[in-house]
């Protein structure tokens, strides 16, 4: 489990990229309230989502505009065809906190 950050240092509508005791860029949504994790890179193209659009909980890669749903990782149009891995993510005494295992959940 890692701390990524207290949770007012997230507002909704941002995200955060965390690369420090992960074995790949993970990005950390707060979406109108709600935490979500995914791969920060899209999968269509060398890309951070944590610098994309986010509306709900569609992601936009600022790249090629693939959007990416953010409960589940599977993108929602072209050019991306493979999903994101998600990664589970909470809120404990006002810190965020990312557990990073190899349980992650895999791209369906």
């Amino acid at each position: 489990m890692i701390t990524v950050c207290r949770i007012e240092d997230l507002p909704p509508g941002e995200a955060l990229r965390v690369t420090e005791d992960v074995p790949a860029p993970i990005a950390v949504f707060n979406a109108d309230g709600d935490l979500y994790a995914v791969d920060d890179t899209c999968t269509h193209q060398d890309a951070s989502l944590a610098d994309g659009w986010l509306e709900g909980c569609l992601v936009e890669c600022p790249l090629h505009a693939s959007a990416f749903d953010l409960r589940t990782g599977k993108p929602t149009c072209p050019p991306a065809k493979a999903a994101l891995r998600t990664h589970r993510v909470e809120v404990v005494d006002g810190l965020v906190l990312l557990h990073v295992d190899a349980t992650a959940d895999e791209p369906a």
